[in-house]
């Protein structure tokens, strides 16, 4: 049975759960679902079997506890349930904490996939949120249409997800902190507007984007930074949009710039294979203009893997008012596939590593995989990134 429309609004649960928590309820459908979230009984985990459920679902001010988080998952990984129309967006948490999302689909939304926040209250963000094997399709199709998206959001994992198809960003962050994305994978999808893959802005800091492939992802497929109205950043606003991000042991296929620096403090970029962007390398903007904010500056880009072709004839796109002399570019390999035109860096690279032995097959680039033939690559690109 699929329920039309099912709004849930779920309060302060942890009290009712009391101190002993006793093992997982399973439920067939959105009615035994929201009958589940109404009356809350002593448990762990609610249980979806596969089969369509409805969205429009808001979770408000629920919390597990620390190592022993309230879980919402699939029963079957291959077959999750399916989470498509009631509303605007498939999920809405809000001020929670110590929640997991597993292996779950969502479909087709006008609005936003899943969305995330801290209900409004800065000061207390949500937290210890997990996503896992969670799959977010056709968000959008155009516009600030997010397939996730997470606003005052502290300590998060996002892990082995894929988002295909959104108008925004595959996962729109604003104001969170210490938080990881490992092993996702972004596909962008024509009819889409997919502005970027991640985006990371409002005063984002101490996040990981690690082990994720990028294919056609947007834009920028990852926006280190970004231009957030002042209201927005959480907790307050600083002198950065986004600081101390780390992009790592990704792969990118396509997109106008796999990665963009704007208005961002630091940002360390490493041990990427980039695989023929369509226009830049990497860009250095300064988009939010308050004087408060310092110029874009010491972004740190090493031992990446570049393949590029004749369309990127701008390795690196400078805007205005940044301070890309404070960029650091070493131990980074290049390798044209139709030339053999060396980088022009706003800095002088150190060890750059020129005419490299690569391989990339149609079949394999889809995957953003590279047949490396060269053993001064051992150290450089995706391949030789390990997660700690």
């Amino acid at each position: 049975m699929k329920v039309t429309r099912c709004i849930f609004f779920v309060s302060t649960i942890l009290g009712t759960f009391g101190s002993v928590l006793a093992g997982d309820i399973t439920v067939q459908n959105s009615t035994e679902l929201l009958g589940i979230l109404r009356n809350p009984r002593d448990i762990t985990s609610i249980l979806l079997v596969p089969g369509e459920y409805s969205g429009g679902i808001y979770i408000h001010n629920i919390s597990g506890r620390a190592g022993n988080p309230i879980t919402i998952r699939g029963t079957d990984p291959n077959n999750p349930p399916i989470f498509s129309g009631g509303g605007s967006q498939a999920i809405h948490m809000a001020d929670c904490s110590h929640i997991t999302l597993a292996h779950i689909k969502v479909r087709g939304y006008s609005a936003n996939g899943i969305n995330i926040d801290d209900g409004g209250s800065f000061e207390t963000p949500s937290h210890h949120i997990v996503l896992n094997n969670i799959t977010i399709l056709d968000t959008g199709p155009t516009g600030n249409r997010d397939a996730l998206k997470m606003s005052g959001v502290d300590e998060f994992v996002v892990k082995n997800c894929r988002f295909e198809g959104w108008g925004g960003s595959g996962i729109d962050m604003v104001g969170c902190h210490n938080g990881k994305v490992t092993g996702c994978t972004f596909v962008g999808k024509k009819g889409y507007s997919q502005s970027n893959g991640v985006q990371l802005k409002g005063g984002t800091s101490n996040v990981v984007v690690e082990s994720c492939l990028f294919k056609n992802s947007g834009h920028r497929s990852i926006n280190l930074g970004g231009s957030t109205g002042l209201q927005y950043f959480r907790p307050k606003v600083g002198d950065y949009e986004a600081k101390d991000i780390t992009i790592a042991g990704n792969r990118f296929i396509g997109s106008m710039a796999p990665v963009a620096w704007v208005t961002a403090k630091c940002g360390h970029v490493h041990h990427n294979t980039i695989i023929l962007p369509d226009k830049w390398v990497l860009r250095i903007l300064q988009e939010t203009r308050d004087t408060r904010f310092k110029p874009c500056h010491d972004g740190i880009f090493e031992n990446n893997l570049v393949i590029y072709d004749s369309r990127v004839n701008v390795f690196v796109n400078v805007g205005p008012i940044t301070s890309p002399e404070t960029f650091t570019f070493r131990n980074n390999a290049w390798y044209q596939v139709d030339g053999s035109r060396k980088p022009v860096l706003p800095t002088p690279e150190q060890n750059g590593i020129y005419k490299v032995k690569v391989s990339v097959d149609t079949k394999s680039q889809e995957q953003g995989l590279v047949q490396i033939q060269d053993s001064k690559l051992r150290n450089i690109g995706a391949h030789s990134y390990s997660p700690k």
